[in-house]
């Protein structure tokens, strides 16, 4: 295996490549969004109707083994939690409720949806990127950081 590749822009967008490439071909042999809400939904059966939950499970597993083969093929990033786990979890709760009220995610809208010229997915991922932007400025927004 060669050694760790420094992080560069050339490393996102050629993943930012296999997403659109992934995302196409599930489209195009399965009819399917590359939602990942909506497939987390499918393969733990809250929902009982989209894509065959054998191959949801198979979707959502591959993320995280990509992730793994990504990691010590290319680099793994130095992670670092500085907030407290309650909030985390707080945090991952108010997302996963937001992705079921927005009737979606940001893979789903931002990458799928905006690709397809969806106007609800057009105005979904520009609801996501702003409260974003606000949110991670918000120090410097409201306190002055």
């Amino acid at each position: 295996m060669p050694p760790p590749a420094p992080l560069d822009p050339l490393i996102a967008l050629r993943g930012g490549l296999l997403i659109g490439l992934a995302a196409a071909l599930l489209l195009v042999f399965s009819g399917r969004i590359a939602g990942i809400s909506g497939m987390v939904a499918r393969a733990t059966g809250i929902a009982e109707t989209g894509i065959p939950r054998a191959q949801a499970l198979a979707f959502i597993l591959g993320l995280p083994v990509g992730t793994l083969i990504v990691g010590l093929w290319v680099r793994s990033p130095d992670i670092a939690v500085t907030s407290s786990v309650p909030l985390i979890i707080i945090a991952g709760l108010l997302v996963g409720y937001g992705t079921r009220m927005g009737n979606g995610c940001t893979s789903g809208h931002g990458v799928c949806g905006v690709s397809r010229l969806s106007p609800r997915s057009i105005a979904a991922t520009i609801a996501f990127m702003l409260t974003a932007i606000i949110v991670s400025m918000s120090k410097y927004l409201f306190v002055g950081g």
